[in-house]
C-alpha cells in the first residue's frame, strides 16, 4: 500500500464523513488531525455496512454481501481488499490504533439482524442489538480517542447505548415503515399500547406519550453511565467526545421537551446549535466534563438563545 493510497483513502472517508455524519462529525472536528481521520475510516467502513443492509432487493443479495464484508475484515489489517475505497485507511486505523477487528464483526452482526422484519421480546434483546450496532462502534472509537483504564471499554460501550437508544425514539415513524419495531414488546404490554399507534401524525397521550417516557429515562440512565467515560480518554480526546455526547443527548432532551412527540416533525439540532455545543467543548464547559442535571437543563437555554435571535 502506497503513501498515496493511503492519503486518497482518508480523503474519501473524510468526505463520507462530513457528507453524510449529520450529528458526530461536528465532534471530530475538535480532534487532533491523525484522530479525526481515524474516526473518518471508522465511521466511512459503519456507513457502508449500513448501506448494505438497508439498500433495497433481495435479502439474500444483502445477506452474501454482508458475508463477503465479514470474510474481509476477518484479513484486516494484513491483507487489504481493494473493492472499496475506505479499505486502506481502516487497514492503517486498526493497525496504528490497535482496534480489534471484532468490533467490525459484531457492527456486522447488528446490520444483518436488520434484515427483515424487526421485533424485539425483551430489552434484554434489545440491549444486544444495540450493542452491536452502537455499543461495539463506541468501543472501537475509544481505540482511537486514547484510554489506559480497561473501564473505559465498558462505559464506552454504554455510551454507544445511549446514542441508539436515542436513534430507535427519533426514527420511530421512519422504522415502522420499514418494518422495524425496536421497543421491546414487553414494553408495549407494560403500558397498554399496540405497535399501531406509532403510525400516529400527532402528539403522544396517554399510555404511548408513559411508553416513551419510560424508553426515554432508560436512555437518560445510559448517558449518565456512559458520560463517565470522558476522564479515562486522553486529555486532547475529551472535547470531542464531550461534544458528541453533548449533541446527542440534546436530541434526547428536545424530545424529552416536546413530551416525546416524535410524530409531529422531526428531532433535530439546527446547525447554530451544533456549532455552539462546538464552541462550548473547544473553551471548555463550566464545571468541567460532567455530566448531571444542569447540563441537561443546559439545552433548554442554548434553544432560548438560538431562537431570539434575528434569521
Amino acid at each position: 500500500m502506497t503513501a498515496d493510497t493511503l492519503t486518497a483513502s482518508y480523503l474519501v472517508c473524510e468526505r463520507v464523513a462530513r457528507r453524510r455524519a449529520r450529528n458526530f462529525y461536528y465532534g471530530f472536528l475538535l480532534l487532533p488531525r491523525p484522530k479525526r481521520s481515524a474516526l473518518c475510516a471508522l465511521y466511512a467502513f459503519m456507513r457502508h455496512v449500513d448501506d448494505v443492509a438497508d439498500t433495497p432487493g433481495e435479502l439474500s443479495g444483502r445477506r452474501q454481501a454482508l458475508e463477503h464484508l465479514r470474510e474481509q475484515c476477518r484479513r484486516l489489517p494484513t491483507a487489504v481488499p481493494g473493492d472499496q475505497a475506505f479499505w486502506p485507511a481502516l487497514a492503517d486505523t486498526l493497525e496504528r490504533y490497535g482496534v480489534p477487528t471484532g468490533y467490525l464483526l459484531d457492527v456486522i452482526d447488528g446490520a444483518a439482524s436488520d434484515l427483515g422484519t424487526v421485533r424485539y421480546e425483551t430489552f434484554a434483546q434489545l440491549r444486544q442489538y444495540c450493542y452491536r450496532v452502537a455499543g461495539a462502534v463506541g468501543c472501537a472509537c475509544v481505540y482511537v480517542f486514547g484510554f489506559r483504564d480497561p473501564a473505559a471499554i465498558e462505559r464506552a460501550e454504554q455510551l454507544g447505548i445511549a446514542f441508539q437508544l436515542t436513534n430507535i425514539l427519533r426514527d420511530l415513524r421512519r422504522d415502522l415503515q420499514m418494518g422495524r419495531v425496536y421497543l421491546p414488546e414487553e414494553d408495549f404490554v407494560r403500558f397498554g399500547c399496540t405497535t399501531a399507534e406509532l403510525a400516529r401524525t400527532t402528539p403522544p397521550e396517554g399510555p404511548l406519550r408513559s411508553l416513551l417516557q419510560f424508553e426515554g429515562q432508560r436512555a437518560w440512565e445510559f448517558f449518565a453511565r456512559g458520560w463517565q467515560l470522558l476522564p479515562l480518554v486522553d486529555p486532547d480526546s475529551r472535547p470531542a467526545l464531550w461534544a458528541l455526547a453533548r449533541i446527542y443527548s440534546g436530541l434526547l432532551a428536545e424530545m424529552e421537551r416536546r413530551n416525546y412527540d416524535v410524530f409531529s416533525r422531526p428531532v433535530r439540532l439546527t446547525t447554530a446549535e451544533k456549532f455552539g455545543v462546538l464552541m462550548r467543548a473547544s473553551l471548555g464547559p463550566a464545571g468541567g466534563y460532567t455530566f448531571d442535571q444542569r447540563n441537561r437543563d443546559w439545552w433548554g437555554f442554548s434553544r432560548a438563545v438560538f431562537r431570539a435571535r434575528p434569521r
